[in-house]
């Protein structure tokens, strides 16, 4: 992780250390400020109807959140796909496809039958969800209604998954499901760049189904939501799989020394995960998020393994490491969403969707 990301997650989530750093965040606060009005602004566009938006003949779920950053919203639009999936429903996922090259129209990543696109092409998040969920559809779309039509059109879809569609305005959607950090559910309040949101916390009277993920024991009432908060966790499975195929469980390796590195949001929390699990990590090497892997990062990995006996990564980065030489097996370590009162969840989600198509 950079400087600045460095700087900034300090900022949003622990405040001001130093006197620079008080000076820079008054500086930045009424660009926030702007930021968060300009959010309200356009909200109101939408709603007012000055802004089209498209709504589809089939049920939308939206999956977003009201900070930069992870919360997770990959587990839980892959829980999404697996729970329609099971109940036999054609389902589909539309993405904006971030971290791709820019796939002009509407990109197939996946039509029922597995991965499509290379992860470079299409994201390393879409290509990951259809590797998990091979007999969905899988689109990335910059103009998102473009892929939710399509969706519908050409694939049949009869549910449609929004990733990180809470500010997509552009799509009318039947239902939205906010994530929330659970550690820090808001930072400071502030919008970027003088903190860690999207927009300001009133936003979250837009949402209809709140998942606090990664929360544990956390204190929730801050929020000050009048609607429950679904308490969660991401799972790290016991078995790591290594960039062959090959298959070791996390007891195997926790008597070996491994090198931990990560380019997702929040690196230091994988790692806690791993050394939780009984791992013995030499090295921590946090990456930006979507890191390209460029030969400047893997020779510095493969420097820092040289005293290590395996490496260890997430299975988001370990979809664009396929066919990378590694002095030392390279596992990635997949990770599962769980829901407490999984059961309330899924029938308050069945029968908020109802309720919304039946008004209409």
């Amino acid at each position: 992780m950079d400087f600045f990301s460095r700087l900034h997650r300090r900022l949003a989530y622990q405040g001001p250390q130093t006197m620079c750093e008080h000076l820079l965040f008054m500086a930045l606060k009424p660009l926030s400020i702007l930021y968060g009005l300009i959010g309200l602004l356009r909200v109101w566009f939408y709603r007012a109807g000055v802004f089209a938006v498209y709504r589809a003949p089939v049920p939308v779920i939206s999956v977003g959140n009201l900070s930069v950053g992870g919360t997770g919203k990959t587990p839980a639009v892959d829980y999404l796909l697996k729970l329609f999936s099971a109940q036999e429903i054609p389902v589909a996922c539309v993405s904006r496809g971030y971290g791709g090259q820019g796939i002009e129209g509407v990109g197939v990543v996946c039509r029922g039958n597995g991965p499509l696109l290379e992860p470079s092409h299409c994201g390393d998040e879409p290509y990951l969800l259809a590797r998990r969920n091979p007999s969905a559809t899988i689109l990335v779309s910059r103009r998102r209604r473009d892929g939710v039509r399509r969706a519908v059109e050409e694939f049949g879809a009869k549910i449609v998954v929004l990733d990180d569609g809470f500010q997509h305005l552009a799509v009318a959607r039947d239902l939205d499901i906010v994530l929330i950090d659970g550690r820090n559910p808001l930072g400071n309040g502030f919008p970027v760049p003088a903190g860690p949101l999207r927009e300001f916390p009133s936003g979250l009277h837009r949402g209809d189904l709140f998942l606090a993920t990664r929360c544990n024991n956390a204190d929730l009432s801050l929020l000050q939501i009048n609607s429950k908060v679904w308490r969660s966790c991401h799972v790290l499975d016991n078995v790591g799989i290594s960039l062959d195929g090959q298959r070791a469980s996390l007891q195997e390796l926790a008597g070996k020394k491994g090198v931990a590195f990560a380019g997702i949001a929040d690196p230091a929390a994988f790692f806690k995960q791993l050394e939780q699990a009984g791992l013995q990590l030499v090295d921590r090497i946090s990456l930006p998020d979507h890191e390209n892997y460029d030969p400047h990062t893997l020779k510095r990995l493969q420097h820092a393994g040289q005293q290590a006996d395996f490496f260890i990564t997430t299975e988001k980065d370990g979809v664009k490491l396929q066919g990378q030489a590694f002095p030392r097996s390279c596992y990635q370590v997949p990770m599962t969403l769980q829901i407490e009162d999984e059961q309330d969840f899924r029938q308050t989600l069945q029968d908020k969707l109802q309720h919304k198509r039946s008004v209409v």
